[in-house]
């Protein structure tokens, strides 16, 4: 039995949960069993990744259409994705509120930057101007980058150990429904031109302020205020994390997010652009084709990742060969074929399904067990934060580089899933055990 009593974290809706709740949620711990209440904790956190892909795709989605309107060129085209929830503006936010949230506590984190992200949707959806849309595109990354690790952390702090793999990939499904819910508004809307899209993040807008009331009944990671009153807090410095194991395991997160990140990054949002661009279809076609490869990852995130995550190290490391080698093949196909409708639908099935068994949902889950308590938020901060510079700086140049064709940027990302592809092979044994005894063998390995 563990040293400390599993810990519950209580939503209040119409009253505060009961004590043989808590009891039966403390058992549900040790047995892999997930409670309803679990369930909603976790859709309630993930909402995070759901408004952090929405932007992402929403922006994706106007992005020829804002450029018609505002007479942006290319170099601006780039300039707005990679300041976004796509990129920089995203990396800022993390680097400051996943250590703010090993400080200060998850709660005030991820509840109060949703004002934040409201207001920035609000600027993108009432932009007259260049200035208004940069403006609000920023502020969007800003706020959902310091939501994400927070979040995260708090579905870490109170999943089973035996159901981690499982409510992180509850995560990544609403990560992906995000972009699903987008781009079939988009496509429904797409006649309207520039105000269908403004109508699009209108949406968003009214998402994160019902997300934000609900969240108001939240209370605190257990797990953050154990470490906390134990006095950890000021024993963790950013320091701890740059040599032994906390070393290994950021350059591995980081390594395995940054190479993936750079092709789920410029997948999601430029994949209409590209399409559009290149003539491979028109606007509605180039958005339903971005959603069917969303729609593919939530299949397979059910189907597999959240079955299979959470069986064994074997498991992990069986799916993580099969969807690397499906996700390398998805880019390589564009340095062997025409960029077509055909290839991109092969393109579309082969990385929707292989970012399920080699994607963000293991990145989310192995970010949880590797890290202690009070650098949790700090580490996944970190690994998210340069990944999405790295995603930044790339996306300043890919509207340049796609309007010349698909070879080049095919030949970079099939280069990049390669190297995550390798760089996951290294992954630990962290399946089915429990933080505090990951934390234990990490401090003694």
């Amino acid at each position: 039995m563990s040293r400390f009593k599993p810990f519950v974290i209580v939503i209040k809706e119409s009253r505060v949960m009961s004590v043989e709740t808590a009891e039966s949620t403390a058992a549900a711990t040790d047995t892999g069993v997930v409670t309803k209440q679990q369930w909603k904790w976790t859709a309630l956190a993930g909402m995070a990744s759901y408004l952090d892909a929405g932007s992402i795709v929403a922006l994706g989605s106007g992005l020829a259409l804002f450029q018609d309107e505002m007479g942006l060129s290319g170099d601006a085209v780039g300039t707005l994705t990679a300041i976004g929830p796509n990129a920089l503006g995203a990396a800022i936010g993390a680097f400051v509120g996943g250590r703010l949230g090993d400080k200060l506590g998850r709660k005030r984190i991820y509840q109060y930057d949703l004002l934040v992200y409201a207001a920035a949707i609000l600027l993108i959806v009432f932009a007259a101007n260049p200035a208004m849309l940069f403006a609000g595109t920023f502020f969007v990354g800003l706020a959902v980058g310091a939501d994400v690790p927070t979040s995260l952390a708090l579905v870490g702090e109170f999943s089973p150990a035996k159901a981690r793999g499982r409510l992180m990939g509850l995560t990544q499904v609403t990560w992906n429904l995000g972009p699903v819910v987008v781009l079939l508004f988009a496509w429904a809307v797409s006649d309207l031109g520039l105000l269908g899209i403004r109508l699009v993040f209108l949406h968003l807008f009214l998402v994160a302020l019902v997300t934000y009331g609900l969240r108001r009944g939240m209370t605190e990671s257990a797990v953050w205020k154990s470490a906390a009153q134990s006095g950890q807090a000021a024993k963790a410095r950013v320091r701890d994390l740059l040599s032994g194991p906390n070393l290994r395991a950021l350059l591995y997160t980081g390594g395995i997010y940054l190479f993936w990140n750079l092709a789920a990054g410029t997948n999601g949002i430029f994949t209409p652009y590209m399409v559009k661009t290149l003539g491979a279809g028109s606007q509605a076609t180039s958005v339903l084709l971005s959603c069917a490869g969303f729609a593919l990852a939530i299949v397979g995130t059910v189907a597999i990742y959240m079955r299979l995550s959470d069986r064994g190290h074997r498991y992990r490391r069986a799916m993580w060969i099969t969807g690397s080698v499906m996700q390398i093949t998805a880019y390589a196909l564009f340095l062997v074929l025409p960029f077509t409708l055909s290839t991109i639908v092969f393109n579309v099935f082969l990385f929707g399904i292989g970012q399920t068994m080699a994607g963000e949902g293991f990145y989310k889950t192995v970010s949880q067990e590797l890290f202690p308590t009070m650098l949790r938020g700090t580490a996944q901060g970190i690994s998210f934060g340069v990944a999405r510079v790295f995603l930044g700086i790339w996306s300043f140049f890919v509207p340049s580089l796609a309007s010349t064709g698909i070879t080049t940027v095919a030949a970079f990302l099939t280069g990049c899933l390669l190297i995550c592809g390798v760089i996951g092979l290294f992954m630990p044994n962290t399946a089915g055990k429990s933080l505090e005894q990951l934390e234990r063998e990490r401090a003694t390995g």
